[in-house]
């Protein structure tokens, strides 16, 4: 989970929590919990926004590296399962594992905000998250 808010503020140029929030349907506490652990470590920043009330959120130099890192993982990882099914079937495992992933998602923003430790990875908010 913080590598999606790390593409969201990073490539997709989403500044807001609340906006992150709404974009992977979780609630803003969860949100402001991933940014707390991200900031920790130096991957995202947090500056004064348009008003008291708003702050923006800004990817570091350091947090850049990390989600490119990450991202080519990722896209190693993907190219090796891809050898092992034919593309109709790899391309129908993606569009199944999403549409479980946005309901798994769904189904833990109507939850309780608080992780626990059986909560799927999504929930949770790994660093090798690879969405």
């Amino acid at each position: 989970m913080q590598l999606l808010v790390l593409k969201n503020i990073g490539v997709r140029g989403i500044h807001s929590q609340a906006l992150i929030a709404e974009r992977l349907l979780i609630d803003a506490p969860a949100v402001s919990r991933l940014v707390d652990r991200l900031e920790e470590d130096g991957l995202v920043e947090r500056h004064a926004g348009e008003n008291r009330r708003c702050v923006r959120l800004e990817i570091t130099e350091a947090g850049r590296r990390e989600f490119q890192a990450l991202e080519v993982a990722a896209q190693w990882v993907d190219a090796q399962a891809r050898e092992f099914l034919p593309p109709p079937e790899a391309e129908e495992l993606s569009r199944l594992l999403d549409k479980l992933q946005a309901g798994l998602c769904q189904l833990l923003a109507s939850e309780s905000s608080a992780p626990r430790k059986d909560d799927p990875p999504c929930a949770q908010g790994p660093s090798n998250d690879n969405g």
